[in-house]
């Protein structure tokens, strides 16, 4: 028995807890145990409306009602302590049979009770009890509010754009740490480090149904996944690059004396490393280019997907170089802002003879109108060349993977289910599928593998691997960098723009957006 099955058993067959109760007030006891009719009849004993019952036919709506009706229970029997309610809440499977058996115990219909006046305090209590408890239901289980914080997805998206998230779409997932502080990520308010969850109950993996699976080119948010680790004094930069670099700059300090683990040991000496559960790891928002089982491969910056090239959207942006001829610094900035290229998003590369070269982040339509404007002597899409091996791109193993972010694999993105060979090589791409996404114990002894105590040859995934790529292709920390990102980061899918803001402008100078509210996620 699934998951789900077992969650609408549970809400069916909730009203059982009330039989004491129905006998107490006069309804049939078998109404309570008949799916719908026990909800009919408790909405009934309540006094409420025909849409109290109505919401609870609305997914994730309908928690938040019981919530309500087991507070309207409970006032009842006189019970309008803010304690009393709220044990009712958290124990109604022992409260509600107490209420119903214990003589002492009288209920009073609506119509029937006193009018109790509530202090001004009491007021906004529970005014703000059912604004948290309302939003925490809806933006954990239906949708959510992010802002675009950097600027991997332009143009698509934009710094300052405002956006809904639909947790729907693809079914929104049961929270690792249910146990938070509301409306904050991973760190408490006013606060440095303090982290605002509390790991005490730690729920397994569970995504309900959604209105479709993720697809090629959706805008996607998920959790970050190299963020299952992160140096606390610097959260913004990858803990798994950080130790990279680490071990290099030892490499070099101790030559013949240098042992595996000595940058890691480093990092772990000078800083607070913390571990976070998946559903406190950064949001990040990019486009899904590959989906489990794809083959996916990069050439000259061109996405091919199963030998074909992939939907490039059109205000994805590279970097060009510009070559001018006579130009001052304020004639370039002045020339750039006719573009609409932003002045801190131009660098310098060295100039070739006679002419001075700069490297702007443009997408190729403004690239295209760029090439005729008289002060541009030449414009031409920067490319790294096949030779120029980076380490720092997945899967960190340049003797084996000589690739870099405009040149990458090909590779195949794995499945749930399917199978692949594993030897000294191919471990560098499912090491941490392996050991971290899919919690095995990993262990690479003298050319052989081990999971789980036992020598094996190969691996069968158990969950579905996507790839992810900003459309900023040349500002864009991704799946080149980091790798796959498994189902179970998945958030939601990002679809639409409420509000734009430009964050280097005044509020009356043009820092809404207008042209950029309102809008579909494409």
């Amino acid at each position: 028995m699934n998951t789900l099955t077992v969650l609408i058993i549970i809400f069916l067959f909730f009203p059982v807890f009330l039989i004491p109760i129905f006998k107490k007030v006069g309804i049939a006891s078998w109404k309570a145990v008949i799916p719908m009719l026990n909800y009919w009849e408790w909405n009934k004993m309540n006094g409420k409306p025909f849409w109290w019952f109505l919401l609870l036919l609305v997914p994730f709506i309908n928690i938040f009602m019981v919530f309500l009706m087991v507070v309207e229970t409970v006032k009842g029997f006189g019970k309008y302590g803010l304690g009393e309610q709220a044990l009712a809440v958290l124990f109604p499977f022992i409260y509600l049979p107490y209420l119903g058996t214990d003589a002492k115990e009288k209920y009073l219909y609506p119509d029937l009770r006193p009018k109790i006046k509530k202090s001004p305090v009491r007021e906004w209590v529970d005014a703000i009890i059912f604004a948290v408890v309302a939003a925490t239901i809806i933006r954990t289980f239906i949708f959510e509010a992010y802002t675009i914080p950097t600027s991997s997805m332009e143009s698509s998206l934009l710094v300052g754009d405002f956006l809904f998230v639909s947790k729907v779409a693809y079914g929104p997932k049961v929270p690792n740490t249910p146990l938070a502080f509301p409306f904050v990520h991973h760190t408490l308010p006013l606060t440095q480090y303090a982290k605002s969850y509390l790991e005490w109950i730690k729920l397994p993996y569970y995504r309900f149904p959604g209105f479709s699976d993720v697809e090629r080119y959706d805008a996607v948010v998920f959790n970050y996944p190299s963020g299952d680790t992160v140096i606390l004094e610097h959260q913004n930069q990858d803990y798994y690059g950080y130790v990279r670099d680490e071990e290099r700059k030892m490499k070099q300090v101790k030559g013949d004396r240098y042992q595996q683990g000595m940058g890691r040991n480093k990092v772990w000496k000078d800083f607070n490393v913390v571990a976070r559960p998946v559903d406190k790891r950064e949001n990040y928002i990019k486009r899904c280019m590959g989906l489990p089982g794809d083959t996916l491969q990069i050439i000259d910056k061109q996405v091919y997907i199963n030998g074909g090239e992939a939907f490039n959207p059109p205000d994805m942006q590279f970097i060009y170089l510009i070559s001018t001829k006579g130009m001052t610094d304020g004639q370039l900035t002045n020339l750039l802002k006719n573009y609409n290229v932003r002045i801190e998003e131009t660098f310098s590369f060295k100039g070739n003879t006679g002419n001075r070269m700069y490297g702007v982040r443009v997408s190729p339509e403004v690239a295209e109108a760029m090439k005729k404007d008289n002060y541009i002597t030449g414009i031409s899409k920067y490319v790294k060349d096949k030779s120029e091996v980076d380490p720092n791109i997945f899967p960190h193993d340049p003797e084996h993977y000589p690739w870099n972010q405009d040149n990458f694999g090909p590779i195949v993105l794995p499945k749930a289910g399917a199978t692949v060979a594993l030897n000294p090589v191919s471990i560098a791409l499912y090491r941490k599928i392996i050991n971290t996404y899919e919690n095995n114990t990993l262990l690479e002894k003298n050319g052989k593998i081990f999971i789980n105590g036992q020598e094996v040859d190969s691996y069968t995934f158990q969950q579905d691997y996507f790839w992810m790529m900003g459309d900023n292709r040349d500002n864009s920390a991704d799946s080149r960098f980091w790798g796959f990102v498994p189902n179970d980061h998945v958030v939601g899918k990002a679809v639409f723009v409420w509000l734009s803001l430009d964050k280097n402008k005044g509020l009356f100078d043009g820092k809404i957006r207008w042209n950029k509210c309102l809008r579909v996620v494409e």
